[in-house]
């Protein structure tokens, strides 16, 4: 008999039996880890989390080179790094370990939601493009007014832990609620809306603050979030001065300032809708000359 034969007669063993010793306790023993990992992924996914495993991931590819080409004096970091790398999962992931536990212990079975979506369908191109359009004519709007405005425009990082410090909207984009949700007074015109495909996630929502010195010290708190935010994910945030009515987004940790409606508009159809060249300010101004 060839090796060839061997070889697929010993795998075709091997499946009959774990074919025969299977158990129902093994089905449900493969569904409750299924169910965890899924968990898991599901959590990771909805916070920043992603950004920490692709580090980690990033250090053991690191490991691999070090010991590949046998550097002692690396080796010998990496190893104390290793040693102690389980304390530093429960260190990294506290947040999100915490969080997990609290879920689940304040829900019953049925509220837990495991196998539904929380996020709504993706906007299609058109749709997005009015859901852009209204929120830069209610930032010119604010800023017309002078109205102190903020919006995280999430994209490829989840921010479901900001999302948890506001009040859960999910409520289509018009320039009327938006001017509402920042009008001076209003239950949450302080907290900062986040915006999640093309949707209102939620409203009066808490970012952090950046820990730059270096940057204008006119700046106030919602300029120095907005930075803050940027530096932590890849969302772009949008800022309405209260004292001077101009317009600015930060991105990565920049802030750029004293932008046109129809600039703002540019750079929102070029980071949410792909766009190379948006060249849409003609029709806005045309529609705030006629009031609407």
């Amino acid at each position: 008999m060839s090796e060839v034969a061997v070889t697929i007669s010993t795998f075709c063993e091997r499946i009959w039996a774990i074919i025969v010793g299977f158990r129902i306790n093994d089905l449900f023993d493969i569904l409750f880890v299924a169910l965890i990992i899924y968990g898991l992924i599901r959590l990771m996914r909805e916070t920043r989390s992603v950004q920490l495993l692709k580090g980690l991931f990033g250090l053991v590819i690191a490991w691999g080179v070090v010991n590949l080409l046998d550097m002692s004096a690396s080796k010998f970091i990496f190893t104390r790094v290793f040693d102690s790398f389980v304390l530093l999962l429960l260190v990294l992931f506290q947040p999100e370990i915490r969080s997990l536990f609290e879920s689940i212990g304040r829900s019953n079975v049925s509220s837990l939601k495991i196998f539904s979506s929380k996020n709504r369908a993706v906007l299609d191109q058109e749709e997005l493009a009015d859901a852009i359009h209204q929120m830069v004519i209610a930032f010119a709007t604010c800023s017309e007014n002078r109205v102190g405005a903020l919006v995280v425009f999430e994209q490829e990082t989840m921010l479901g832990e900001v999302v948890k410090t506001g009040t859960v909207l999910e409520a289509k984009i018009t320039r009327q609620l938006v001017c509402n949700l920042f009008f001076p007074n209003a239950p949450l015109h302080d907290g900062a809306v986040v915006v999640r495909n093309g949707y209102i996630c939620a409203a009066g929502c808490i970012l952090p603050l950046t820990q730059n010195t270096d940057i204008d010290p006119a700046l106030g708190t919602r300029h120095r979030a907005a930075i803050g935010m940027s530096e932590q994910c890849d969302a772009i945030v949008c800022v309405v001065s209260e004292e001077t009515g101009h317009i600015s987004f930060a991105y990565k940790g920049v802030l750029h300032r004293n932008l046109l409606a129809e600039e703002l508009e540019d750079t929102l159809r070029r980071f949410l809708l792909k766009e190379e060249n948006a060249a849409h300010g003609n029709f806005l101004l045309k529609i705030l000359r006629r009031g609407k």
